[in-house]
């Protein structure tokens, strides 16, 4: 006859003398293992569909295009079950780091070359702006981080620009992800808090010195991450002497072209004569129309807008400019005639020179500008 022993109070991890199973248990204390298990079953779970997909393709029991298409939500699948993991083990603190002097650019261009295939899979349009940039970071943390910030952004769009340079101020690394979306809707699988968003804010926690912000907008989303451990912060615009006329930044200007935006011809000639002094070509052109004309056969390197036309035509303009380039420099021509204000470091900030101040300011004001973007 079979008999069921009961339980004793050492049957339960948790179970205080004289407690029941109900009162010493809590989901609360065993969530970590809890999110564990899940995420070990999913990763693995999805390891074997794929390996299962695999195998019909090898024996032609589907083709590449049907492959592809049950790859891509099983990828997703199992990337979910990483990110928990991954967060699970930062939150724990059972990830050791060991801080090393680490080429974030190196770092970074090796991350999107890995990634090549599944841009071109997915029709991604990739540009990048890399600048070497040494930081003390553990390397496998920091390939970890940027994977996390590729996976969050990259269902938001299908253009990405990714920029490593140093900030202004603080002179600290900076990493700059944009995904534009061209007008075309998000995945379905775009969220802003998804699980690689989690992953990228419990690694920025759990690595210290590093300071996350996120813009999403209806056209994408904008990340940056600002590194305090930067080993050595380069010199910044200070270093460039914008009152030498002998200084090494005239000798850079050679093939600078500018477009000025202007229904005023006086405006247009006075800019042309000012750019002319310091050895810059331009061109200019009365609308937004004509200036979408002339960016088609050549790129500027700045644009010079007349205030009397900064309207909503304008930010439309400027939108579309910015889904072409990840940075780009203006300088407004203010109606007060006296005004001279240097931009500041913002992707929106924009100098600007007084009508009565153009041959004595703006050659000064581009050239800031265009050491900005050095």
């Amino acid at each position: 006859m079979l008999t069921t022993k009961k339980p004793t109070a050492n049957s339960f991890a948790n179970t205080k003398p004289g407690a029941s199973e109900a009162e010493s248990w809590s989901l609360e204390d065993h969530w970590p293992t809890l999110l564990s298990g899940l995420a070990d079953q999913v990763t693995e779970g999805a390891s074997a569909l794929q390996n299962t997909i695999d195998l019909l393709l090898s024996k032609g029991r589907i083709s590449k295009a049907e492959h592809r298409a049950l790859s891509i939500p099983t990828d997703r699948i199992k990337l979910s079950g990483i990110s928990a993991q991954q967060i699970n083990r930062f939150h724990g603190g059972r990830i050791r780091q060991s801080h090393e002097k680490v080429d974030m650019s190196a770092l970074v261009e090796g991350v999107l070359q890995e990634r090549k295939k599944d841009f071109a899979l997915l029709g991604i349009q990739l540009r990048r702006k890399l600048k070497r940039v040494d930081v003390l970071v553990d390397p496998t943390v920091a390939h970890t981080f940027v994977n996390a910030v590729l996976d969050w952004g990259l269902p938001f769009g299908n253009r990405i620009d990714v920029r490593m340079d140093i900030n202004a101020w603080p002179q600290h690394a900076r990493l700059q992800v944009r995904v534009s979306n061209d007008g075309v809707p998000p995945s379905s699988s775009a969220s802003a808090d998804s699980l690689s968003w989690m992953l990228v804010r419990q690694i920025a926690l759990a690595s210290g010195g590093v300071e996350i912000d996120r813009q999403i907008t209806d056209e994408g989303v904008n990340f940056t991450a600002l590194f305090s451990r930067t080993v050595q912060a380069v010199d910044g615009i200070s270093a460039v002497d914008l009152s030498d006329g002998h200084s090494s930044m005239f000798k850079s200007l050679s093939g600078v072209y500018v477009l000025t935006i202007s229904p005023t011809l006086q405006i247009r000639a006075d800019v042309r004569d000012a750019l002319r002094e310091i050895g810059i070509i331009s061109d200019s052109v009365v609308d937004f129309r004509q200036a979408r004309e002339a960016i088609v056969s050549r790129m500027p390197n700045l644009i010079v807008v007349d205030a009397e036309i900064k309207d909503h035509e304008f930010d439309q303009f400027r939108r579309e400019l910015l889904r072409e380039v990840f940075e780009f420099p203006f300088v407004e021509i203010s109606p007060d005639d006296s005004s001279f204000d240097m931009s500041g470091f913002g992707e929106f900030s924009m100098a600007k020179v007084g009508r009565g101040n153009i041959r004595e300011a703006l050659g000064t004001a581009v050239m800031f500008e265009l050491a900005k973007m050095m």
